[in-house]
């Protein structure tokens, strides 16, 4: 069975798309850290970031140096932070979050409420940031 990610990829659900290329794509988390929480995913499936091809694995830290680039530029954060978790999704992915203190990337606290209209907004942001890079 497809993992929810893979279904994001695949366009049977949606989401806010904030980078793509051929390989990889990126999108915010709809249960958000920060605003602008964005995931960073191979397009191809693999549950666990280490046993993605050697290729595919840098491939994917480029895109996300990229994506994380991208989301400096419009998100207003001190850093860009970044973990790597996977255990909630069967699907390796990255954890980008603008942050302004260490706290601000505690998964265990309440997570933000974003609206759908800001999130796509910031979506649209990031993603227009990362097309000119």
């Amino acid at each position: 069975m497809a993992s929810i990610f893979s279904k994001i990829v695949a366009g049977e659900i949606p989401s806010y798309k904030c980078a793509e290329d051929e390989n990889y794509y990126a999108f915010l988390d709809i249960n958000p850290v920060a605003k602008g929480h964005t995931l960073v995913i191979p397009k191809h499936e693999v549950n666990y970031i280490f046993d993605l091809p050697q290729d595919e694995y840098q491939g994917l830290w480029a895109f996300a140096r990229k994506v994380a680039e991208a989301m400096k530029e419009v998100m207003p954060c001190e850093r860009i932070a970044v973990a790597v978790l996977g255990l909630e999704v069967p699907h390796c992915h990255i954890h980008l979050a603008p942050i302004n203190t260490e706290g601000d990337m505690n998964f265990a606290k309440p997570k933000k409420e974003v609206p759908a209209e800001e999130m796509a907004a910031i979506a649209a942001k990031i993603l227009e940031a990362f097309n000119k890079k």
